[in-house]
This record gives C-alpha cells, structure tokens and sequence, in this order.
C-alpha cells in the first residue's frame, strides 16, 4: 500500500500552484486532501478554485473537501479543521503553504500590506499548525510541513523587502521553534524551500511574467520533495530546513530536466538560499 493511503492532508492554499502540487502528488496515493483556501469563485488573473482543485484530486485518486477558509481569521480555521475531522476522521498532516508577497522597501510598504503579510505568513501558519496539533498528536506518522526559507538571518534578505522578509522568517521561526516544542511527541516539523523559482501564478502575475516563468521550475519538484519528508518517520526528520533538490538527490534523484519550464533557459535562484548551499548537479543559474 502506498506510504500516504488513507492520510489526511490539511494544506493551506491548495487551490492552485505548489499547494495544489502536493496534494495531487498525495491524491495519487489515495489521500485523502483539506484544500483550505480563499478562492471559491474564479479569479479574472488566477487559475483554479477550490472545487477545481477538488475535482483534480479526485481525478488523481483521492479524496477531497473543498473548505473556503481564509487564514487571517480564527474562526474560519477551526471550523475548516473541525470540518475536515468530521469528514476524514483525523488529520495527519499539516500543510502550511498558504503566504503573501509585496516586495518593496520600507517606505513603499503600505502598512495594510505589512498587516496582510503577518497576518497570512507568521500568524497563520502558527494559527493553522496550532489548530491541527491536537488532531495530529493521534496520528501515527504526523507531521506539520511549512514552505518557508532556511533561517539564514543575512542583511541582504532583509534590506530590498524587510516587511516581507519578516513575515516570511517568522514561518520558518515556528518551525524551529515547535520542531522543539513537540520532539518528544513525535511530530515532525520542518520547512521547505525551492531552491529555484517555482513557476506560479504568482510568478506569472506579480513577479515577473514570462520570462521569469521561463527561468523556473514546475510545482511538481516541491512536490516530490515534500512527499520525502512527509513519508519520513515523524520522530526521526524533524527540525529541518530542506531545499528541494538538495533533497531529493539526497533520495537518489538524478535527473532534474524534467522539472525544468524551459530548459533553454538559465534558471533563476529563489530568495533566501545560503551562499553555502550547492546546488546537487552542474544547475546553471543566476544569481
């Protein structure tokens, strides 16, 4: 039986890009999906909904519950999480992928974007992973899994974008912090981050367009990477902070061109990778 048949999978924004990756990547496997996210109608810029989202991981052999929930506010995670027990029976996995983006200085930053930025990065994931712990603490293999940076505390991080990288650092803060606090209840948690630009909607709409969809890798490379750590023995693989391919090649993959947009093009290294962190293969990218 395959490792995550019949697990019950909680992820923030879920609805399209590396969320929806991941849970089509578990669906395949028989498991069982929470798509919490905000996105019930569709987005003249944005694909997808949650209901398309649940309809793919149907399609790919899983389970799934749409759940309108917008992480900013208590009320509508509890009751998404409440939700998904009621339907599932459990919850064995935290996924806190859900994050907001304004890159500016800090007098181009208005203060709402700061508050949004906080209130879906720091405080959400803390909130969602708070909400799901009681349920994760009786599951057999539990883990809470983030997509957030390694905390690699360089001025240069914070300088161009310091709100964001505030909120940002603070999801990767909790992971250290609660990688701690539930050792020795054997949940795992940890962080992940790709080590190239994933090709999203965001990337798409508000980054780059194009051309630097061109330079990125597809959502699929997180997802092969998260389902390592997410079969890993919670016990064991907790308190990490992984770049996606440096993991998987750790588990034996050798070929990355398949994850590759356009594999003319140069790749463009993410935000926040340690200058110490070498890429597995001969990656050509920018810097």
């Amino acid at each position: 039986m395959a490792p995550l048949h019949g697990k019950t999978l909680f992820i923030t924004g879920a609805s399209r890009g590396i969320g929806l990756a991941i849970a089509l990547r578990a669906a395949r496997e028989g498991a069982n999906i929470a798509i919490a996210a905000k996105t019930d109608k569709p987005h003249p810029r944005l694909p997808g909904t949650i209901y398309t989202a649940a309809e793919q991981v149907r399609k790919a052999g899983g389970r799934a519950l749409a759940l309108v929930c917008d992480i900013r506010f208590e009320d509508q995670v509890e009751d998404a999480v409440a939700r998904t027990v009621a339907e599932f029976g459990g919850i064995d996995i935290c996924i806190n992928n859900a994050s907001a983006i304004f890159l500016a200085g800090t007098l181009q930053t208005p203060m709402k974007r700061f508050d949004l930025m906080h209130s879906v990065n720091a405080r959400g994931a803390f909130m969602v992973s708070k909400t799901c712990l009681p349920y994760l603490a009786k599951s057999a293999n539990p883990h809470i899994l983030t997509l957030s940076p390694p905390l690699d505390m360089k001025a240069r991080w914070f300088g161009p974008h310091v709100a964001y990288s505030m909120a940002k650092f603070g999801m990767s803060m909790a992971v250290l912090g609660m990688a701690a606090e539930f050792h020795g209840d054997g949940i795992g948690v940890n962080a992940l981050w790709p080590r190239t630009v994933i090709a999203t909607a965001a990337v798409q709409n508000l980054l780059g367009g194009d051309m630097l969809t061109r330079a990125s890798r597809k959502p699929e490379i997180v997802a092969d990477a998260a389902h390592i750590i997410l079969t890993s023995p919670a016990a064991e693989f907790t308190g990490n902070f992984c770049i996606d391919d440096t993991l998987l090649a750790a588990n034996g993959v050798t070929d990355f061109a398949p994850y590759r947009v356009d594999p003319s093009r140069k790749l463009q290294v993410d935000f926040f990778i340690p200058e110490e962190s070498e890429p597995p293969d001969s990656l050509e990218a920018l810097t």
